[in-house]
């Protein structure tokens, strides 16, 4: 088998595993057994279970960004595109069950001392705060409050989708929206 496939397996394994198990209620043991490859195979791809699920979460973040940009092709840069990320998150969290964000999932479930874990979260969260920034900031009417607003929004999303998850409903998501024109229309 190659490499590349075994530590494919490994990375597809985990990352069901950590999404729907959550992290500390999945061992390697599961991940191995789910994959099926051997430790051995699994600590030459990835030095620690840590390792594998920092490999999940960029993996994660760059299918997230590739369907965010996909998803809101149709949509006009500025405003629009920023309302239209509430409108993807109602689809997506349908799709998942409402299972919610796995970068909050897993900040939520991980051991203190997992550093790489928190900076692969805290870089996904960034980067989507930095989409939202350039939208705003590109945008004529919200050049003043570009940094402002899209922290608000930001906070508008992450909240949303907790509450979603918890309610296993989409209400929280379209609550957010209609926040967020208001937090637009300044």
């Amino acid at each position: 088998m190659s490499k590349l496939k075994v530590k494919e397996k490994i990375l597809t394994a985990a990352s069901e595993l950590f999404y729907f198990d959550g992290y500390n209620q999945t061992g390697v043991n599961k991940i191995l057994e789910k994959a099926q490859v051997s430790k051995d195979s699994m600590y030459r791809h990835f030095g620690s279970k840590e390792a594998i699920a920092v490999a999940y979460l960029e993996k994660k973040q760059k299918t997230l960004m590739i369907d965010l940009n996909e998803k809101l092709s149709s949509h006009k840069s500025g405003p629009e595109k920023v309302l239209g990320l509430f409108d993807y998150l109602i689809e997506w969290l349908g799709e998942v069950d409402y299972r919610g964000c796995g970068f909050q999932n897993i900040i939520t479930d991980i051991p203190n001392d997992q550093d790489a874990i928190k900076e692969a979260v805290r870089n996904s969260k960034n980067e989507v705060h930095e989409f939202v920034y350039k939208q705003l900031k590109n945008s004529t009417q919200m050049k003043v409050t570009a940094k402002e607003s899209s922290e608000e929004v930001m906070v508008l999303i992450e909240g949303a989708l907790i509450l979603s998850q918890i309610q296993k409903d989409t209400w929280p998501i379209v609550a957010a929206k209609k926040a967020c024109v208001k937090v637009l229309e300044k």
